[in-house]
């Protein structure tokens, strides 16, 4: 594991490879679509396409799946495979930047989620979920990152709840800030397109519900409320049936942040004590490309940087 890592220091994105028990092995991709060629970019979406087929019975037709280089450019892919290469699982996480008020922020959707059938026995949601997040908060100096979730899966509304910090809306949520009033209209202003849902589709700002969500390419993911995963904690089923129209295809928006306090809880709670060493050793290692890269760059004197020239321009 600590071999592709150290590899990886000197990228400017983010490309570590771990194992897991079992023999898989977890590939996580900072923007392929900046860096990647087009066979190998063409090769890993037919992989989430293998993913999708074995998983739905329709065909989904936003994101990730149409192969476009610009939406890879702003996409972070978790990808599972089997040490026969066979590809199990992953999730696609898009980087949304919302424009607000002094500054721009970065939004991390926790975005698609697939899991062969075959392997939903094996607990991967801390991979899928948490791992990637939790490395990003490490790439950025520990700062607060802002994530959002889509969904009407009673299961994962429950797991974004517990796993992030200052969620909303959920069952026993704190209240609702005007940064979260704000993110959220402006990802439903101007991002819809992320996580496949029409302009038709309404938005009640007072319970964060997305009102007929699933006709903007995500229609083959829509579920009845008994078809929908559960969650151990009934309050959250519960909430999702008071709150979701599921004949109608409504789905709640949640915004959070991954924080130090979501860090703790993540490895607490959520991963699997024979992997938390790994994971922390990953996150030292990937926070130090942060540090290692910038000093590499400013040690070539061969090439330009920012507005810095080269004192000797190649022949």
């Amino acid at each position: 594991m600590i071999g592709p890592i150290i590899r990886s220091l000197a990228r400017r994105h983010m490309d570590v490879t771990l194992k897991q028990p079992g023999g898989l092995r977890v590939r996580i991709m900072e923007r392929p679509g900046l860096w990647m060629d087009d066979d190998t970019l063409a090769a890993m979406t037919e992989d989430l396409r293998k993913v999708a087929r074995r998983t739905l019975t329709g065909e989904l037709a936003y994101g990730v799946f149409s192969g476009e280089r610009d939406r890879l450019e702003q996409t972070i892919i978790t990808l599972v495979r089997r040490k026969d290469g066979t590809p199990v699982a992953f999730n696609a996480l898009a980087v949304m930047r919302i424009e607000t008020d002094p500054r721009p922020v970065d939004v991390l959707h926790l975005g698609l989620v697939m899991v062969d059938p075959g392997e939903r026995s094996k607990s991967l949601s801390w991979v899928l979920y948490g791992l990637t997040c939790f490395l990003i908060l490490m790439r950025h100096q520990f700062r607060p990152v802002w994530i959002s979730n889509v969904t009407q899966v009673p299961a994962v509304v429950g797991m974004v709840a517990e796993m992030f910090s200052d969620v909303w809306p959920g069952p026993g949520a704190g209240r609702r800030t005007l940064r979260h009033l704000l993110l959220a209209r402006r990802i439903m202003a101007r991002h819809r397109h992320v996580f496949g849902v029409g302009d038709e589709a309404g938005f009640d700002e007072a319970r964060f519900v997305i009102t007929n969500a699933y006709t903007g390419g995500s229609d083959d993911l829509k579920k009845t409320f008994d078809e929908a995963p559960k969650h151990r904690n009934a309050i959250y089923n519960d909430f999702c049936a008071q709150e979701l129209d599921y004949a109608r295809g409504d789905d709640v928006i949640q915004l959070g942040r991954m924080d130090i306090p979501a860090i703790r809880r993540y490895l607490g709670r959520e991963v699997p004590k024979s992997a938390v060493l790994g994971v922390i050793a990953t996150g030292v290692i990937v926070a130090l490309q942060r540090l290692v890269l910038p000093v590499l760059h400013w040690s070539d004197s061969t090439r330009s940087m920012g507005i810095l020239r080269p004192a000797r321009e190649g022949r």
